[in-house]
């Protein structure tokens, strides 16, 4: 059977098809698992308790958590920075338990953009606010509008190095923060040439299951590049292994 991977989604306003609110997800992420050959069911944020919010994943074979808005600094214990904006506080509270519920079960997650940094979070670790506020800090594209490409260079012997294939790469980024104090048992397999984190992994990797966070946004461009789909196609394989 296929893996059945949990997806988390956004907030959408009123309009067509809807004349209410609803929630979703973006085509290309979907699209890049249904590639690798896994199934996405996107999950509805809900007030609940963090030991109800995990039990969401008792179906699931993985959780991929997607690019979005900024996280609530008061999340990690910092003063708001004018130009944080999006977050709400019910989706921030849903995805920082999902994110710890997978570790917790060894449920293989991969964690894109605003996904890394709830998966930072999550484990304690912080976030700079605005990059472009950094001593020596390069524009890494602005949220929601695509077309950036930065050069990554990736850790020898990694998990994304294995997965890529490659220990560089030209990456579709678009974020205005980045990991600052890198969260618990985590470690830092990837940066931009102005040392921005653009991956993490487990610290141990024998000590959890499959893991894997990105800043970037592979989904744009997996269609039409392979190293970048690789990475859908490892998360989807993970996830039929962690089924058996």
């Amino acid at each position: 059977m296929r893996p059945l991977i949990a997806v988390t989604g956004r907030p959408t306003g009123p309009g067509r098809p809807w004349r209410l609110s609803g929630f979703g997800s973006q085509d290309n992420y979907l699209d890049a698992l249904e590639r690798a050959g896994a199934l996405g069911a996107v999950l509805q944020p809900v007030e609940a308790p963090e030991q109800d919010v995990g039990h969401r994943l008792d179906r699931f074979d993985g959780l991929l958590l997607t690019g979005g808005p900024d996280v609530d600094p008061a999340r990690y214990g910092q003063e708001r920075h004018p130009t944080v904006e999006g977050d709400v506080p019910r989706v921030d509270h849903f995805e920082l338990a999902l994110a710890r519920a997978a570790i917790h079960r060894s449920l293989p997650l991969l964690a894109v953009c605003r996904g890394l940094q709830v998966l930072n979070v999550a484990l304690a670790g912080t976030l700079h606010q605005h990059i472009g506020d950094l001593p020596g800090g390069s524009d890494h594209g602005r949220p929601g509008v695509s077309g950036t490409r930065t050069a990554v260079r990736v850790e020898p012997g990694s998990l994304l190095a294995e997965v890529m294939a490659s220990t560089e790469a030209k990456t579709s980024c678009f974020h205005h923060q980045a990991v600052d104090r890198v969260g618990r048992g985590l470690h830092v397999t990837a940066r931009a040439p102005d040392g921005v984190v653009e991956a993490l992994e487990l610290a141990d990797r024998s000590s959890g299951g499959w893991l894997l966070a990105v800043q970037w946004h592979p989904e744009t461009v997996a269609g039409a590049e392979p190293d970048q789909q690789r990475i859908f196609d490892a998360f989807s394989a993970a996830a039929s292994a962690a089924r058996a």
